[in-house]
């Protein structure tokens, strides 16, 4: 493939959007995504809530492979990124989800405290991540092994790009 597959990237925290807090974990999910090849649009830093929603339709509506969200999947009355992804999913993929938070089990006990999905919509990957720096890093170790063999399949590239371990 040629052309640079697109990965977007939603910071969902009002505190973020609003300046009360600077948010760190956009920039970790950007600078992975340019290590792993993407054109990268994001981070969107947005409050919670409907400013999700409307960041996920621009960022499909770009044609986005992957999109990856960090932050809202606690249990605050406005965590609904879960929500919001789950409504635009297709098909779900909560093994993924799984495994991002049992990756993150050794790091934190807080690590089962988060909703996030996985999922197909359409063409496109979407991903939860929680909103701090340590669930970002286990959440795109996840990643890295697994998009490249999620996305040749959504693409329907049945070339097999996944390599087992020596």
């Amino acid at each position: 493939m040629s052309e640079k597959r697109k990965l977007g990237i939603i910071v969902c925290s009002t505190r973020s959007a609003t300046g009360v807090r600077v948010d760190a974990t956009g920039p970790m999910i950007l600078a992975w995504a340019h290590d792993e090849g993407f054109e990268v649009l994001g981070p969107h830093v947005v409050p919670d809530g409907e400013p999700v929603a409307k960041a996920f339709d621009e960022l499909l509506a770009a044609g986005c492979a992957a999109i990856v969200t960090t932050g809202g999947t606690g249990f605050s009355s406005d965590d609904v990124t879960p929500e919001i992804t789950s409504a635009l999913i297709d098909r779900p993929a909560p093994g993924i989800a799984e495994e991002i938070r049992r990756r993150g089990l050794p790091n934190t006990d807080l690590a089962p405290l988060s909703r996030g999905v996985a999922g197909v919509s359409g063409k496109t990957f979407l991903v939860n991540l929680a909103g701090s720096k340590g669930a970002v890093k286990d959440g795109l170790e996840v990643l890295t092994v697994l998009l490249p063999h999620i996305l040749d399949q959504i693409a329907d590239l049945h070339n097999n790009t996944h390599k087992d371990p020596a």
